[in-house]
C-alpha cells in the first residue's frame, strides 16, 4: 500500500499520545461520596464495567487511526474486469431460416437473441457480424459501435444453403486478425507430423508474437444442417486451439418446414428439420455450450461464462473510502459503548 499525501503520516504519532494521556489520566482517580444504599448491588455493577471500561477509549483511538490513514490518501493495487474482449456473432441466413416454426421465423428469433445478447454487453466490448448461407460474409467488423451492428442484424434476410463451417471461419478469421491489431498473440497452428512448426529450425517461419491473448468468443446462431462449404467440425477444433469457444444455439423444431410454391399455383411443404446434434459437437469440441433454444436465460449463461473468461488486471486505486468509513463505525461503536456506561448508573 502506498499513499498520495504522505505528509498527513506525521499526525499518526497523535495515537501513541492519547493512549498515554489516558494510562495517566486512569491513575489520578478522584475520590467522592456516593449515596446508594445497595452497596452490594453497586459492587457488582463497578466491577463488571471494570471489565470493559477500555474498550470504548480502545475504538475512538482505532477510529482515530483509520481517520489519519484515510487523510493520507492510500492507495492499493486492487483487482478490475478486463473490459476488453471480442465477440462475434454468427448467424444462419439460409432459406431454411424463413421456416416460422419458432415463431415469427427463426431467423427473426435469431435475430431477437442476438440484440438481447448485445444489451448484455459492457460497452467496451468489441462485437462482430458475420452471416452464411451459402456462402458465407463478415457484415461488421468487431467495433464498439452497437448501432452498427444492430443495423447488419436488421439488413439480414434468408435464403440459398448452410456453410456453417464457412462461417465459422470467417468468424475465427476475424478474431485472429483483431488480436494480431491489438497485439495479441494467437496459439500456433496445428501442422502435419514431421512439418516443423513456425519458427522452428527449417520451418522459413517465424514464431508468432508473445503477447497476451485478448479473450474471445463466439455465438453461432442456427438450425445447424450444413449442407455446403467446409466442414464445421474442422473449424470447431480450430476454434479449442485458439481458445475461442463456440456457443451455439439450435433454432427449430423437428417438423418444422418451408411454404413453397409447387408449379401448379399451391404450396408445397420441404421439411427443414434442424440438427441440434451437430451444434452440440460444435460446442462440445471447442470447450463451448450447447443451448436447445434462445432463451433469456441461456443468453445470461453464455454471457456469464464470457466474464468467467475475461480475468483481472490490477490498477493502483485510491481507497480513502474505505477508511473513513472503518473510522465512521469505530467512532459510532465507541460513542454507543460510552452512552450505555454512562447511563448504567444515577
Amino acid at each position: 500500500m502506498t499513499f498520495d499525501s504522505p505528509l498527513a503520516l506525521l499526525a499518526l504519532p497523535l495515537v501513541p499520545l492519547t493512549v498515554l494521556a489516558l494510562v495517566l489520566a486512569s491513575r489520578r482517580r478522584a475520590r467522592y461520596a456516593v449515596r446508594y444504599p445497595a452497596l452490594d448491588v453497586l459492587a457488582g455493577v463497578v466491577a463488571q464495567d471494570r471489565r470493559w471500561r477500555w474498550l470504548p477509549a480502545a475504538l475512538l483511538l482505532l477510529a482515530l487511526t483509520a481517520m489519519l490513514l484515510g487523510a493520507a490518501k492510500p492507495m492499493a493495487r486492487v483487482p478490475v474486469p478486463r473490459e476488453q474482449a471480442t465477440v462475434m456473432l454468427v448467424v444462419d441466413v439460409s432459406g431454411s431460416m424463413n421456416a416460422d416454426d419458432v415463431e415469427p421465423t427463426r431467423l427473426e428469433a435469431a435475430r431477437e437473441a442476438a440484440s438481447r445478447f448485445l444489451d448484455r454487453l459492457p460497452e467496451r466490448f468489441q462485437v462482430g457480424l458475420v452471416v452464411f448461407s451459402s456462402q458465407a460474409q463478415t457484415l461488421v467488423q468487431p467495433t464498439t459501435d452497437r448501432t452498427a451492428v444492430r443495423d447488419g442484424l436488421a439488413s439480414l434476410t434468408a435464403d440459398g444453403g448452410t456453410a456453417m463451417g464457412d462461417g465459422l471461419e470467417q468468424a475465427l478469421d476475424t478474431i485472429e486478425a483483431a488480436r494480431t491489431a491489438a497485439g495479441g498473440a494467437t496459439p500456433p497452428t496445428p501442422t502435419t507430423p514431421g512439418t516443423p512448426a513456425p519458427g522452428a529450425p527449417g520451418s522459413g517461419g517465424t514464431a508468432p508474437q508473445e503477447t497476451a491473448n485478448l479473450p474471445a468468443v463466439t455465438l453461432l446462431l442456427s438450425d445447424g444442417a450444413n449442407s455446403a462449404g467446409g466442414d464445421p467440425f474442422v473449424q470447431a477444433e480450430r476454434a479449442r486451439q485458439l481458445q475461442v469457444p463456440v456457443y451455439t444455439i439450435a433454432l427449430g423444431t423437428a417438423d418444422g418446414v418451408l411454404r413453397r410454391p409447387d408449379p401448379f399455383g399451391g404450396t408445397r411443404l420441404q421439411p427443414v428439420p434442424p440438427d441440434p446434434d451437430s451444434l452440440a459437437r460444435i460446442a462440445e469440441t471447442s470447450n463451448g455450450r450447447f443451448f436447445a433454444a434462445p432463451s433469456s436465460d441461456n443468453l445470461n449463461a453464455v454471457y456469464e461464462n464470457l466474464g468467467s473468461r475475461i480475468g483481472f488486471r490490477f490498477e493502483e486505486r485510491e481507497i480513502t473510502v474505505a477508511f473513513a468509513a472503518a473510522g465512521l463505525l469505530l467512532l459510532a461503536a465507541a460513542g454507543a459503548l460510552r452512552a450505555r456506561k454512562a447511563a448504567r448508573l444515577p
